[in-house]
């Protein structure tokens, strides 16, 4: 019987170090482009485009001049009123209205204006929150209102501020002293909101008050997870968030 020797087969791998070499560029570019959506959808959602906040800018600046056109027309028919005698005090009156309503927009268009700008030029001061805003507005049911609390990242915002705010309400219930969490009578604040933005964020809804409470205060507690952030607690007077709205 004849035995033939067995064969091994070694298998030799070719070396292509540039084919490896572009799929791990193809890799880190496929990372970092994920990377850039992620970032970009987080801005998004934290209620911020820097793309649609200088549009925004350029609307404002356009409206503001609009403003000025306008006012400065009225300004010289009220004069051409004033001075002549043959038209009625009304008429007068009624333009004199308009100006300062058209006055009194075109402040809120610059404070906004001015808010927006700070966005996008933030400057080289060191980074802090701040509560820009809060709004309160009745709604036709009694008892009922409309809030918004925008924050802000002062400073240098190359990074995201995150952590939770807290929202109370401080008055009396039948003489004695009561404080109300906005999380017991407001449903888009069933816990304590979380933030996490660069630039701002908004904070919005509707609560309900108990029908016996009277309130006093706003009470907003800002509490950053970073250590490099303090802390916010501020105490806001019922009548002046309210002031005109009621």
């Amino acid at each position: 019987m004849n035995y033939r020797p067995l064969q091994n087969k070694i298998i030799i791998p070719v070396q292509r170090p540039f084919l490896w070499m572009l799929s791990f560029v193809v890799l880190l570019a496929v990372i970092a482009l994920m990377i850039w959506l992620a970032f970009a959808y987080g801005q998004r959602a934290a209620g911020y485009d820097k793309a649609e906040v200088i549009i925004y800018i350029e609307d404002l600046e356009r409206q503001i001049s609009q403003l000025q056109s306008r006012n400065t027309l009225n300004e010289r028919q009220a004069v051409i009123l004033e001075r002549n005698s043959t038209i009625d005090d009304g008429a007068s009156e009624q333009l004199k209205v308009l100006l300062t309503k058209a006055q009194a927009e075109s402040l809120e268009l610059r404070k906004e204006l001015a808010f927006y700008k700070s966005i996008v030029s933030p400057g080289d001061s060191k980074r802090s929150l701040t509560i820009q805003t809060i709004q309160l507005r009745p709604t036709a049911t009694r008892g009922n209102y409309q809030y918004q609390i925008t924050v802000i990242q002062q400073g240098r915002n190359d990074n995201l501020a995150r952590g939770t705010i807290e929202v109370m309400l401080e008055g009396t219930e039948a003489g004695l002293t009561k404080t109300i969490k906005l999380t017991e009578i407001s449903e888009e604040a069933v816990k304590p909101f979380h933030f996490g933005f660069k630039y701002f964020q908004k904070f919005s809804g509707t609560m309900t008050l108990p029908e016996t409470f009277q309130p006093e205060f706003m009470r907003v507690q800002v509490k950053p997870n970073s250590g490099k952030l303090d802390p916010i607690d501020e105490q806001y007077s019922w009548a002046d968030l309210t002031a005109g709205g009621e």
